[in-house]
C-alpha cells in the first residue's frame, strides 16, 4: 500500500489545483506562499483589482466549502487595507477509490473544488 501524502503535500496539490484554475481565468501572480499556516496563499492581480485568494486542503469528512469565520474576517480586514478582494478556495482531496480514504503518493485522488468563494 502506497504512503499517505503529508500536511504539506496536501496542501502543495491544492495550491496546484487552485493555481491552474486563476491562471486559466487570467489572473496574475504578484505574490505566491505556500508554507503552512501563512495567509494568503495568492496574491494576484486580475483586471486591475487586486485579490487575496487563502488555500485550504480537506480531507472526508471535512465540508471543502467551509471555512474558518474568524480566520477570513481577519484576513478581509488586511486586504481592506489594499482595496484587494478575499477568496476562499476550500479543496476536497481523497484516494481515487474511495473519497474517504486519505490520499496516497503516486495514486489517483478524487477532488471536491467548486471554485474560488468570496469573502464579503
Amino acid at each position: 500500500m502506497g504512503e499517505k501524502l503529508t500536511k504539506q503535500e496536501l496542501h502543495n496539490l491544492a495550491m496546484n489545483i487552485v493555481g491552474k484554475q486563476l491562471e486559466a481565468d487570467g489572473y496574475e501572480f504578484l505574490g505566491v506562499n505556500s508554507k503552512l499556516k501563512t495567509d494568503p496563499q495568492f496574491v494576484a492581480l486580475k483586471s486591475k483589482v487586486l485579490h487575496f485568494v487563502i488555500v485550504r486542503a480537506v480531507s472526508y469528512p471535512q465540508d471543502a466549502q467551509a471555512y474558518d469565520p474568524v480566520l477570513m474576517n481577519v484576513i478581509k480586514e488586511h486586504a481592506d487595507k489594499f482595496e484587494a478582494k478575499t477568496y476562499y478556495a476550500g479543496v476536497g482531496l481523497g484516494h481515487g477509490s474511495d473519497y474517504g480514504k486519505p490520499v496516497l503518493k503516486d495514486e489517483d485522488y478524487t477532488l471536491v473544488y467548486k471554485g474560488l468563494q468570496e469573502i464579503l
